[in-house]
């Protein structure tokens, strides 16, 4: 057996020790979500008796958890207010978070620099300091809680800072000035060179921030917690809180419920999936 053979033995060997690593950290990451799907379809006394076992162990089984989800947390409503939320958030602060990144980058002056370096600084500053401040400012000051757009823009805001560092990554490291130079001689505006050159080039990043941003305001239940008490207003998340009771919760409800929240995520997720990854490949690349 010669040395190349030994070699090429040990690297298979340690490739599959690796793939045997990569499978049990999957299966511990999933093992929480599995075991919601499961319980969603259980019966609540076969949760409370065997939360663990397995769909095949049990008899029962069935969706009406989810027909008395649906119903229970007015899906519908809570559906469409999260959609508005999270697709205006969403598209306000792509947009602004563009035009921001782009001017910091190609007018590197001392304002721009100072900008900057304030918003990657505030990235720090954790939400949880500044809630009940926002929340009694908001409130009893400016007396505006309660409001879709005082949510809309308070998401819009807590996600500037991210957004446009990531952006101001991408527009310095992947759009040359050529281009725009280009565009000015053929007598095009500084608005139609960001809007006609520079911003369509931007497809992988925005791809990314879009799903990401998307997740957090669509998942996200303290800050919507804090602004929205009326139930006409109410997001998914927070649609879900009507399934606990004061002495007891039906679990079965509550992971269907659960999963309805997060099916119309996913499908986002499965849709920019492809320009997600390269996103984050260019991004890695730069």
């Amino acid at each position: 057996m010669n040395k190349t053979t030994i070699g090429g033995n040990k690297r298979k060997a340690l490739n599959i020790l690796a793939m045997a690593g990569l499978i049990v950290v999957f299966m511990a990451y999933m093992f929480p979500f599995l075991m919601v799907v499961i319980n969603s379809l259980k019966q609540k006394r076969d949760i409370i008796k065997s939360p663990f076992s397995w769909l095949f162990t049990i008899k029962g089984l069935s969706f009406d958890n989810f027909v008395k989800a649906f119903v229970q947390m007015d899906f519908l409503n809570g559906f469409k207010n999260s959609l508005i939320v999270t697709a205006s958030a969403t598209i306000l602060v792509t947009f602004l978070a563009a035009m921001l990144a782009y001017y910091i980058v190609r007018r590197n002056n001392v304002i721009s620099r100072i900008a900057f370096a304030l918003m990657v600084a505030s990235m720090i500053i954790p939400f949880q300091a500044i809630m009940i401040p926002l929340v009694s400012i908001y409130g009893s000051g400016l007396g505006i809680l309660n409001h879709r757009i005082t949510l809309i823009f308070m998401h819009t805001g807590f996600s500037m800072a991210m957004s446009v560092f990531m952006f101001h990554g991408f527009i310095k490291g992947n759009i040359p000035m050529a281009l725009e130079e280009a565009a000015y001689i053929d007598g095009a505006t500084h608005t139609q060179t960001f809007f006609q050159v520079v911003f369509p080039l931007l497809k992988p990043i925005i791809s990314t921030l879009v799903i990401l941003n998307a997740l957090a305001f669509w998942n996200d239940y303290l800050l919507p917690s804090l602004v929205l008490t009326d139930k006409e207003l109410l997001t998914l998340p927070l649609s879900t809180y009507s399934f606990y009771g004061t002495y007891s919760a039906d679990y079965g409800t509550i992971m269907a419920g659960l999963l309805l929240c997060v099916i119309p995520i996913l499908a986002l997720y499965i849709v920019l999936q492809k320009q997600i990854i390269n996103g984050v490949v260019t991004g890695a690349v730069k």
